[in-house]
């Protein structure tokens, strides 16, 4: 059994602390935070640790995991540089666009140092120590950090997987392209159905079932063979009749860059007619320009 300090017990640090104290192959022998009360309260849900505050000394453990903001990572691997490291210690965050080189400071005292982040949303401990089995979890990190991290995630209940070198920023795009723009598609598409006097919870049901059915069919085969619709028809007056009705230039921006994108994907190198029309149809409009005056 392992020892285990957590740097940072917030909804992240308090799930994953419990699920290691369960799991039996860790013991939480310290929650670090920045106040007491906040200590009090993690190390309360973990069921195990000592309450301290992240300010006073640190002690590692064997395993350490670094669960403050992004933004304070760095500094806190810095405080954490100046303890005498546990012979074959581990440090990890979970932050989902930094990598081990944040932690750079601890891996020159000779800290094993990685990242391992969840695709899970952290809403309430309670509900993510629940549920939280099953996740895929990106880890990254040191030959030892790897071989540590990914029995970590699997103790947990997570399914770890390898980020290759530098490919962090481009994973957490991914999942931000994959959920946030999704739903920013949705607010979209529910502003233009308004247009029809399509509101509530018919706009939803309306809107809901075919997302749903074009993400399946995404998912299931592949973007390109599930693409539908005008853009991927060719139909140039459809489109253009689409421009007509979006009001508001911001809409018809996102509208042209949105299908542009869906041109690449549906045309795939092909060349004619049509595919030139749509090309000109969803370029951006050249800027005005102010005349120069003398």
């Amino acid at each position: 059994m392992r020892t285990l300090a957590i740097f940072g017990g917030g909804r992240l640090g308090q799930s994953w602390g419990r699920l290691a104290q369960q799991s039996g192959r860790y013991r939480v022998v310290a929650v670090y935070c920045r106040t007491e009360a906040a200590a009090l309260r993690a190390v309360d849900f973990v069921g195990a640790g000592q309450a301290a505050v992240l300010s006073a000394a640190a002690t590692l453990a064997e395993v350490n995991l670094l669960s403050v903001p992004d933004d304070a990572l760095a500094g806190l691997a810095q405080q954490l540089a100046a303890v005498s490291p546990t012979p074959g210690a581990l440090a990890f965050h979970a932050s989902g666009v930094l990598d081990r080189a944040v932690l750079q400071p601890l891996a020159d005292t000779g800290v094993a140092c990685g990242s391992l982040h969840p695709a899970f949303s952290f809403a309430d401990p309670a509900r993510a120590v629940a549920g939280f089995a099953g996740t895929l979890c990106a880890l990254e990190g040191d030959a030892t950090a790897e071989a540590a991290l990914s029995a970590f995630a699997a103790a947990i209940g997570g399914r770890p997987f390898t980020l290759k070198p530098g490919g962090k920023p481009a994973y957490h795009a991914s999942l931000a392209i994959a959920s946030n723009f999704l739903v920013t598609l949705c607010g979209f598409a529910q502003n233009v159905a308004a247009q029809a006097g399509i509101e509530g919870e018919a706009a939803r049901e309306l809107l809901g079932g075919l997302m749903r059915q074009s993400l399946d069919n995404a998912l299931a085969l592949g973007a390109a063979a599930a693409l539908t619709g005008p853009i991927a028809r060719g139909d140039v007056a459809t489109v253009e009749r689409h421009l007509n009705v979006l009001g508001a230039p911001a809409e018809r921006m996102l509208y042209r860059a949105l299908g542009r994108a869906t041109l690449d994907l549906a045309a795939r190198g092909a060349q004619g007619e049509r595919w030139s029309r749509l090309s000109r149809v969803l370029a951006d409009p050249p800027e005005a320009t102010t005349p120069a005056h003398d």
